[in-house]
């Protein structure tokens, strides 16, 4: 049995994004009906909001789902507290060291999975004692890897260096692309792009639209001195590259970012002045679907791709 499914006790090996203002109950749940994993992304919710949303999903599906979890989050205590009273089995954690929370996750009977950029920080994971991987390429939107290295060539370097069940991140959204990153040493991937423009998704119509009308290149990694992010070129990748290119400081970066800029653009809609976050992939995202639609889309392009490869073989 593939040893993601077997893990999380899942009918197929793709784990939704907990992406911020994206990932709520809805979207989450939905997955996690459709055999996938469905994540909450509570790195844009409050405590009280991620309990909310905790209470909701486990009233939508019966099905495993889980929390993702940024570890720069400020009231990390109180966010990880919740997550255990409300009986959450699994926490996928992010931006921070896997060792700080892991074993204290798993005493509690929950599942740790962390996402990683290199082969550096997941051999590192695996001295930590998580459960699985996510190697995640810079393909993918948002919050972003240092190294800039792609997931074709991420993935071999991860497989090389951990024995752990591994899942791919970035640049995935459909099933030849699953199989392929499979044929790597991935045993199943992590979505985000592709579930951010579903109807379950908490994002805006506008941020949906937008992002569905993406020609290849219109997205860019930018702020890299503070934390790399993918963006959609627009007014303020404009004024952050201007900001870039006459040497701004990390401090008149985060000056220019200000406060709540991912929210006024992904969940409120507000295309100018919003930071729009999304992956390279979106360019080949064209109409917004159902997360049961794209469930069943990628098992069946994946089906069909694998025997495609079987019929040309040597």
């Amino acid at each position: 049995m593939n040893r993601i499914c077997e893990l999380f006790d899942i009918q197929y090996p793709i784990i939704q994004g907990g992406m911020v203002w994206c990932s709520g109950w809805r979207l989450a749940a939905a997955v996690s009906n459709a055999g996938g994993l469905g994540l909450l992304g509570a790195g844009s919710m409050h405590p009280e909001v991620l309990r909310e949303h905790i209470r909701k999903c486990q009233a939508a599906t019966t099905k495993p789902f889980g929390v993702n979890v940024p570890l720069m989050y400020p009231e990390i205590e109180t966010l990880m507290q919740i997550i255990q009273e409300e009986g959450v089995k699994i926490v996928f954690t992010s931006a921070g060291n896997p060792k700080t929370w892991t074993a204290r996750l798993q005493a509690a009977g929950i599942k740790v999975a962390h996402v990683v950029s290199s082969a550096k920080f997941a051999a590192k994971c695996e001295e930590a004692g998580v459960d699985a991987i996510v190697a995640e390429g810079f393909e993918a939107g948002g919050h972003n890897g240092r190294e800039e290295t792609t997931t074709l060539c991420l993935i071999p370097a991860v497989r090389k260096a951990t024995s752990l069940p591994l899942m791919a991140a970035g640049g995935i959204a459909t099933g030849e692309g699953l199989l392929a990153v499979m044929a790597l040493g991935a045993e199943g991937a992590q979505i985000g792009t592709r579930f951010a423009l579903t109807k379950e998704s908490s994002a805006h119509d506008n941020f949906k639209q937008l992002c569905l009308n993406l020609k290849e290149g219109d997205t860019k990694l930018l702020l890299k001195k503070l934390s790399p992010t993918r963006l959609v070129k627009g007014d303020f990748t404009t004024a952050v590259e201007e900001a870039e290119a006459r040497g701004a400081s990390a401090e008149e970066l985060r000056e220019l970012l200000g406060k709540g800029r991912a929210k006024k653009g992904i969940f409120e809609g507000d295309l100018q002045n919003g930071e729009l976050e999304i992956g390279q992939i979106a360019s080949l995202l064209h109409e917004e679907q159902s997360v049961a639609e794209v469930m069943e889309e990628i098992v069946n392009a994946f089906k069909a791709a694998r025997q495609q490869m079987l019929d040309k073989a040597l």
